[in-house]
């Protein structure tokens, strides 16, 4: 069960101003989820985010839309994203398979949202390092439970060099130069 970048979507939760401060690991998350969403802006796999009630919770966090690429803000008032008609319908429009979840609070929105994402029959892939809750257990459950019916707990560098694919492409050496290169301290030289 390997993603394709041509059949995934990347789909960032409630990343929202006013309800980051109290979130546990909160700007780790967003520095994950901003990190690979550059990966995505450049393999022009469709970013999408999410906002919960944003007149009481404050839109997406600055930190994570400073230097967001192209994406599409969906609004909501449900706690699933998948029960917004207008969403549902525009993923399905959309015709890829494979998303990629992360988020806040993992154990809510983030959770209800990957299993009706599983209930529609997507493949969900739950981008550990960048979903978070208030208290670091429930959303260690919300993983546990999201991948108890179907989903797959991936990291950020899994997706990453699934989307690539292969190391000899001149994709692979821009997104290796801007991205991989710098996040690792001890690189591989010969790509």
């Amino acid at each position: 069960m390997r993603l394709h970048q041509t059949q995934s979507i990347l789909l960032m939760i409630d990343f929202q101003a006013g309800l980051l401060p109290v979130i546990e690991g909160g700007e780790a998350a967003i520095k994950e989820a901003a990190w690979l969403a550059g990966i995505a802006d450049e393999l022009q796999v469709p970013i999408w985010l999410t906002e919960q009630y944003p007149e009481r919770l404050g839109g997406t966090a600055p930190a994570l839309l400073d230097g967001l690429g192209k994406h599409e803000v969906w609004q909501k008032l449900h706690f699933s994203a998948t029960e917004e008609e207008p969403f549902s319908q525009a993923l399905a429009a959309l015709g890829r398979k494979q998303v990629v979840v992360c988020g806040t609070e993992a154990h809510i929105c983030v959770l209800q949202s990957a299993l009706g994402l599983l209930e529609a029959g997507y493949e969900v892939f739950w981008l550990s390092e960048a979903t978070a809750s208030r208290r670091p257990e429930e959303a260690r459950l919300a993983r546990q439970r999201a991948c108890a019916n179907g989903a797959v707990a991936v990291t950020a560098d899994m997706v990453a060099y699934e989307w690539l694919y292969r190391c000899d492409t001149a994709t692979f050496k821009e997104v290796h130069q801007r991205f991989l290169k710098p996040r690792s301290a001890q690189a591989v030289s010969f790509y």
